[in-house]
C-alpha cells in the first residue's frame, strides 16, 4: 500500500474512533467546568486537564467556566452547543445531581453521554477562626436555640453541604426548612463569605478550605465521612452524635450524540489520565479518593444515585 494511501485510511479510522487511543493523534479537548473558577469542580477540571496531557492522551485542554444552579446552567450550555462533538467534556458530580432534582430544569444529565466517575470526596463544615462556636456541638445549640441565627454556606441549593446541613436539623429535631442556607456560585465566593465572617458555618470538600485550616484562619469542626480521612485530623460528624454521612462525587460526561466508538475513545483517555503520575499526585493533594467507574456499571451508578439523593432530600425537608 502507498504511504499516503495509508496514511489517508489511518486518519478515517482515527476520525471515526475505530482506532485504539495509542494508534490515535492525541486530542484538543473542550472542558465544560459548570462552576466559577475556585471551587471543587473547577479544581477537578484543571487537575484532570492536566493529567489528560501528561498522560500523552491530549495535546491541549481548552477550559470554559460557566457558573450557577449547581451547575445546570453550564450543563444547558454543554448540551446545546457541543453537540456530537468527540472532544467535548463536561464535570459533573453528586452536586449537579441535587441540583436536578431541586430545580427540574428542562435540560437534565440524560441529554450527554456518561464517561466515567473519577472521585469522591466527603465534605467538611468549618467556622472563621474567631469565631465564638468552637465545636458541631456548639453550632447544633445555636441551632436549635435560634435556627435561623446559624448562616450556612456552601454551593447551589441542592448541594451535598445543603443536604448536610438539612440532615443534621432533622436529626437535632430543628425543622430542615429553618435551615438558614446561603447558596454561593462557586468555591472561591463561599470561601471569602467565611473568612468575612459572612456565614456562621461554611461547607465544601477539604481541598477547597486545606489552606486556610492550615494556616489558622479556619477550624474544620466536622466531616460528613463515615471514619476520619487519612492525614486529616478532622472528627467525623457521627462521633460526635450525629449520624450525617454522604459523599461527593465528581464525575465526567460527553457530548450528546456522539457514537459508541467516540464515547469508548474518550472513556479511554480519561481511564489513562487517572493513571497518571499527575493525577495520583492531584488525589494525594486535595484530599480525593480515587473512584473510577466507567460504562454500564456508571450508567446504573448514576440512576441510582438520582434515586437515593431523591430519598434522602425528601427525609431531609428539601423537597
Amino acid at each position: 500500500m502507498r504511504r499516503d494511501t495509508f496514511l489517508k485510511s489511518m486518519a478515517v479510522l482515527a476520525a471515526a474512533g475505530a482506532l485504539p487511543l495509542s494508534a490515535r493523534a492525541a486530542a484538543n479537548l473542550k472542558m465544560m467546568i459548570p462552576a466559577n473558577p475556585g471551587g471543587g469542580w473547577d479544581g477537578t477540571g484543571r487537575a484532570l486537564g492536566k493529567a489528560l496531557i501528561d498522560a500523552k492522551a491530549a495535546d491541549t485542554v481548552q477550559y470554559e467556566n460557566k457558573g450557577g444552579a449547581a451547575g445546570v446552567i453550564g450543563l444547558a450550555q454543554f448540551v446545546n452547543a457541543a453537540k456530537g462533538d468527540p472532544n467535548a467534556m463536561l464535570i459533573t458530580g453528586a452536586v449537579m445531581v441535587g441540583g436536578i432534582i431541586t430545580g427540574k430544569p428542562a435540560v437534565s444529565l440524560d441529554k450527554a453521554t456518561p464517561i466515567a466517575r473519577i472521585t469522591s470526596e466527603y465534605n467538611v463544615f468549618v467556622v472563621p477562626a474567631d469565631s465564638p462556636l468552637k465545636t458541631m456541638k456548639d453550632v447544633v445549640a445555636q441551632m436549635q436555640k435560634d435556627p435561623g441565627s446559624v448562616k450556612w454556606g456552601g454551593g447551589s441549593r441542592g448541594s451535598t453541604e445543603h443536604i448536610c446541613a438539612s440532615m443534621l436539623a432533622g436529626k437535632v429535631g430543628v425543622d430542615p426548612k429553618k435551615v438558614n442556607y446561603v447558596a454561593f456560585r462557586g468555591g472561591g465566593e463561599a470561601t471569602a463569605a467565611i473568612l468575612g465572617g459572612n456565614v456562621t458555618v461554611g461547607g465544601s470538600g477539604y481541598s477547597e478550605f486545606a489552606e486556610y485550616i492550615t494556616a489558622g484562619k479556619m477550624r474544620a469542626i466536622g466531616v460528613t465521612s463515615e471514619k476520619r480521612l487519612p492525614n486529616i485530623n478532622v472528627p467525623t460528624m457521627r462521633e460526635q452524635g450525629f449520624d450525617v454521612v454522604l459523599g461527593n462525587w465528581r464525575a465526567v460526561y460527553g457530548a450528546p450524540g456522539i457514537t459508541a466508538e467516540q464515547r469508548a475513545a474518550l472513556t479511554e483517555m480519561v481511564v489513562k489520565a487517572t493513571k497518571s503520575k499527575s493525577w495520583a499526585e492531584s488525589l494525594e493533594k486535595n484530599g480525593w479518593t480515587p473512584a473510577v467507574l466507567t460504562g454500564k456499571a456508571f450508567d446504573e451508578f448514576v440512576d441510582n444515585e438520582f434515586s437515593s439523593l431523591r430519598g434522602v432530600m425528601h427525609l431531609a425537608g428539601m423537597l
